[in-house]
């Protein structure tokens, strides 16, 4: 169970504690999505040339 309903156990959890703990979860979720695309974008393009950072930079208008 997570830290959010495991601090109070004799309390009844409130709806503010439960939506909480789902906002949590749902953040968690996304961000193991996350890393899931990025190690498929790595394994897809393991083989490929990195692009230098002063080129995306000039490419981008950025400093």
């Amino acid at each position: 169970m997570s830290k959010t309903l495991e601090t109070s156990r004799t309390e009844k959890p409130t709806l503010y504690k439960l939506a909480a703990e789902v906002n949590h979860l749902r953040e968690r979720a996304e961000d193991l999505q996350d890393l899931h695309d990025l190690k498929q974008a790595i394994q897809r393009n393991g083989d490929k040339p990195l692009i230098p950072l002063a080129k995306v930079k000039k490419e981008l208008n950025i400093d």
